[in-house]
């Protein structure tokens, strides 16, 4: 492809609403354009990133046994009120009402419309199993899109179903699929880790997330410094501290004034406590009712684990009047002692002795509280890990902290879907049962960005070869003449040679052209120039380390294909 005739319209300044380099690249290198808020063209650089990714994925896909379809991306409200998510879902949701005034979506996700196709062709075991996927484009409505193709509205995604005859089966399809995952990931060149996770809106009883590790990413993640055991820190696990059964005397409690205290940090402050010696009792809203969950002082309760534990469907932190209502005092006074709803409490709490918790009357406290004097339902596990946390998988590790950028999970559904839908099928005993289902997500423009959060310098990106736009990029240094013809010349036979390669013939200055050959990231430049032809040499240079090795022509043609059998 020649440089002079392909849309690469690159700018020299930082675009100023760019949060993370991704976005900011991508917009310098003329690979995007913003439309609107979270919505993007693709220039054709973009596009070819794209493509790649999508047919890794494709060949992986199909490897594994999985059929590719397109699922519409419109959907009637029907469909989503069958499993209850039309009332659930939420602003993302983009609804819309046709010239019949009938209610519609646009898809961010397709679990019903998928369940909806399977239960019409399916009824016997014998049409089990199924797996199916599609790359298409999907919508969110996000409150803030931001950082480019990183979490915009707009956005283009594999989405794939599996359906099976047991609970067993469906889940060596999900281990069949985390395994496709792990060799899309690695084909596509990035440092990744998979993480056990939440399941949020899709629901499901099991889920790990594919991480790209990156300092800019959003995510928080630990791993164990012994063993393989990861986790995104919403579902890390940890190893309890001390046995639950461990108990110290009670009863010697007592009520001390709080004057507007209500923060950890203030009321450790007045009452001359550190964080460590303080309980924190928070209310929480659930479908089962009202809960409260203990955690230390210096720790953060996570509403994911505390639903997990629970084991409800929903959980989120309680409205000041509903605080008011289960405690008897606003927020900030809450405390275990004489509550009359479920207490869930953090194992760390167990080890504690005469701590501080709140009095459930407005400024006041109680100081010297102990386990023994207030009733608890169950200990679980519902804090943030942390880094030097103890492994709960081996007895010799800790956590170690990454920032991460999810560019894929999946997803254990079992009946979640196919039990509203009434998806079945007859087992061989003639007997209904519903389908057991899995779903696995990969966004295909978030892993183009993600990779260029992993693979950039101050002059622009550094694509890893296997999703890189082009191969190679031949940058000649005068206008005519045999560098001109040398350059041509390598081109040509580089293109017979199936080797994917960019020729800048555009009319300007070297120092343009290399800053532009920085910009979009290429893997490999090939620079020739009258000084080298005297000595009957060209330069191949690697964009990621900076080394380059002077070669003849026809040897720099056998290195770049060399360099590229690799990638089949």
């Amino acid at each position: 492809m020649r440089y002079s005739q392909m849309l690469i319209p690159t700018l020299r300044e930082e675009p100023a609403d760019a949060e993370v380099k991704s976005h900011s690249l991508m917009l310098r290198a003329g690979y995007i354009r913003k439309v609107a808020a979270g919505v993007y063209t693709y220039l054709p650089l973009c596009l070819r990133v794209i493509r790649k990714v999508e047919n890794i994925v494709r060949e992986e896909m199909s490897a594994s046994g999985a059929q590719e379809l397109l699922l519409p991306i419109v959907m009637p409200a029907e469909l989503w009120q069958e499993t209850g998510r039309w009332a659930v879902y939420g602003k993302e949701l983009l609804r819309f009402r046709d010239r019949h005034n009938r209610d519609f979506c646009i898809g961010p996700t397709h679990e019903e419309a998928i369940t909806d196709l399977l239960r019409y062709y399916v009824s016997s075991y014998r049409d089990l199993p199924k797996n199916c996927f599609q790359i298409q484009t999907k919508f969110r409505d996000e409150i803030r899109p931001r950082f480019g193709l990183m979490r915009g509205r707009e956005f283009i995604m594999k989405d794939g179903y599996s359906f099976d005859c047991s609970a067993e089966k469906a889940h060596k399809t999900y281990d069949e699929m985390y395994d496709a995952y792990k060799r899309i990931f690695n084909r596509c060149g990035l440092r990744y880790r998979p993480v056990e996770a939440t399941t949020g809106t899709i629901g499901g009883s099991r889920s790990h997330e594919f991480q790209v590790l990156a300092e800019s990413g959003e995510d928080e993640i630990v791993s164990c410094t012994k063993c393989e055991y990861a986790a995104n820190v919403e579902k890390a696990e940890l190893r309890p501290s001390s046995p639950e059964s461990k108990k110290t005397e009670g009863g010697k409690f007592k009520k001390v004034e709080t004057p507007n205290q209500k923060s950890v940090e203030e009321v450790c402050s007045f009452l001359k406590k550190k964080s460590t010696d303080l309980v924190k009792t928070l209310i929480f809203e659930t479908d089962k009712g009202p809960i409260a969950g203990l955690v230390r002082g210096d720790h953060v309760l996570k509403e994911a684990k505390l639903k997990d534990a629970v084991g409800c469907e929903w959980c989120h932190m309680a409205e000041e009047n509903t605080v008011k209502e289960v405690t008897g005092a606003p927020s900030g006074f809450s405390g275990p002692v004489n509550l009359a709803i479920p207490v869930y409490v953090d194992h760390s709490v167990a080890d504690m002795k005469d701590f501080v918790v709140g009095a459930n009357e407005l400024d006041l406290h109680f100081v010297d509280v102990n386990i023994s004097d207030f009733k608890i339902d169950k200990y679980v596990d519902i804090r943030r890990a942390q880094a030097g946390d103890g492994c709960p998988k081996c007895k010799d590790g800790v956590y170690e902290e990454h920032k991460g950028i999810e560019v894929g999970q999946v997803f254990y559904l079992g009946t979640k879907y196919s039990e509203p839908m009434k998806a079945t099928y007859l087992d061989e005993a003639g007997e209904s049962k519903a389908i057991y289902m899995g779903c696995y997500g990969i966004g295909i423009g978030r892993t183009a960005a993600a990779a260029i959060e992993q693979n950039h310098d101050e002059n622009g990106m550094i694509w890893p070869l296997p999703i890189a736009p082009f191969h190679v990029e031949i940058v000649p240094l005068a206008k005519d003449g045999e560098v001109v013809d040398i350059a041509e010349k390598i081109y040509r036979e580089l293109e017979e040679r199936n080797i994917e390669v960019l020729i800048d013939d555009r009319d300007l200055r070297a120092g343009v052209k290399f800053k532009d050959a920085d910009l979009i990231g290429i893997p490999y430049r090939i620079i020739v120039g009258n000084k080298g032809l005297t000595d009957g040499v060209v330069e191949l240079k690697e964009r990621k380390s900076g080394d380059s090795q002077r070669v003849t022509p026809e040897e720099v043609v056998d290195k770049m294909v060399e360099m590229v059998s690799h990638l089949g």
